[in-house]
């Protein structure tokens, strides 16, 4: 394919040209004349080629769950952010019994193996009654090590991450368990201090779950969670950039601190991402969809987002002002090195798996995707290079 704007690690550059072989990029040039395409390559001019998207923070999508503890549901969940440019995604779940969320896991699990997924990411049991949101009050438990290990060991070796209070008891024994284990140990849904996030952050906590959302708030005497953890380098902070759960300030804030190398833009989706308005269930709760804001049936909490990264990722440079660059920073290089990926995904690149999405370069609206060398939306349409 020849022609387009690619977004390089190096920096932007306009007419490049990116060679496919399998499921591998197999060559990246940038500046190339129009002379230096080969007949037959794709036309990709007045169109950009970013990586393919990496969220490690995802419910639903489709009219489906992760949750629902059906492959069927899963792989409808993945289809549908992978259609909107998501190529390495997770599956998050939502508070449930132990075994109940166990047994989602092994199902899961299967997924990972098969490559639909990336891994499993635990959201509850283990967090603050006060900080719950949209998990089920009565079903939340405190992080003992032996009940998060539970989980661990449901998932066959394919979690990646647990969302955990620290303060809870047990909360601070499981971040380094977490640790030990290569599990990513996320702070959120969390009511604890700056100094009690700092310790777990000192533990091996390296993930703040949705930054600003289900913690406290920075006050000038008692800055809590949210300053430790943009602060410390070792953090990587999530953030929602869907206009609802974010002010754009906000978000300026955040990377203005932090950077963008360690900020994961993610969508917190449920089931009514990619679909409209409605009810839906999240878990063992109801939520209630209008205007694209998802909010508990009782209206009580924001419900996760309706959110895909497509949409992120252009709201990112349209309305608060990212460079091309500094988008794909944060929802394709940055996530992928958390999970260690960054050798296969999260930038162009000769050698890594050919996992693209193409733009339109004057209104950022989505165009293709391309997973793994295959196109899943949209390549159709491309005209190819002719001689002359």
């Amino acid at each position: 394919m020849a022609g387009a704007r690619l977004v390089l690690p190096g920096g932007v550059v306009a007419g490049g040209r990116l060679t496919v072989e399998g499921d591998r990029i197999a060559a990246v040039t940038s500046g190339t004349s129009s002379g230096d395409a080969t007949p037959g390559d794709l036309d990709l001019s007045g169109y950009t080629v970013v990586p393919g998207f990496v969220d490690l923070h995802v419910h639903g999508g489709g009219g489906a769950s992760y949750a629902s503890g059906t492959a069927e549901e899963a792989l409808l969940t993945a289809r549908t952010h992978l259609e909107h440019g998501t190529t390495t995604t997770m599956a998050s779940t939502v508070t449930g019994t132990i075994h109940e969320v166990a047994r989602q896991a092994a199902v899961l699990s299967e997924l990972v193996e098969d490559g639909v997924l990336a891994g499993i990411h635990f959201e509850g049991p283990f967090i603050s009654h006060n900080r719950c949101g949209a998990h089920r009050p009565d079903l939340l438990r405190d992080p003992d090590p032996a009940l998060v290990r539970t989980l661990v060991d449901a998932a066959r070796g394919h979690a990646r991450m647990v969302t955990l209070a620290p303060e809870l008891p047990g909360g601070l024994a499981s971040v380094r368990m977490l640790a030990d284990l290569g599990v990513i140990a996320a702070i959120g849904h969390t009511d604890c201090d700056y100094a009690t996030a700092l310790t777990a952050i000192e533990a091996g906590a390296t993930v703040a779950t949705h930054l600003f959302n289900g913690m406290p708030g920075i006050g000038h005497r008692a800055p809590g969670p949210v300053v430790a953890l943009l602060e410390d380098e070792r953090v990587t902070v999530e953030l929602i950039n869907d206009g609802v759960h974010l002010h754009p300030s906000v978000l300026a804030l955040a990377y203005g601190t932090a950077g963008p190398s360690r900020v994961a833009l993610i969508t917190d989706a449920m089931g009514a991402a990619g679909t409209g308005d409605g009810l839906y269930p999240l878990g063992p709760l109801q939520v209630r969809v209008e205007d694209g804001v998802a909010l508990l049936s009782d209206g009580s909490s924001i419900a996760g987002s309706t959110l895909t990264l497509d949409v992120a990722f252009k709201r990112s440079v349209t309305v608060d002002g990212l460079t091309l660059g500094q988008a794909v920073e944060s929802l394709c290089a940055a996530p992928a090195r958390l999970l260690g990926l960054a050798d296969s995904v999260g930038s162009l690149e000769t050698g890594k798996l050919a996992d693209l999405v193409v733009v339109d370069s004057d209104t950022f609206d989505l165009v293709a995707v391309m997973r793994r060398g295959r196109w899943v939306r949209g390549g159709e349409g491309f005209a190819t290079v002719t001689p002359g």
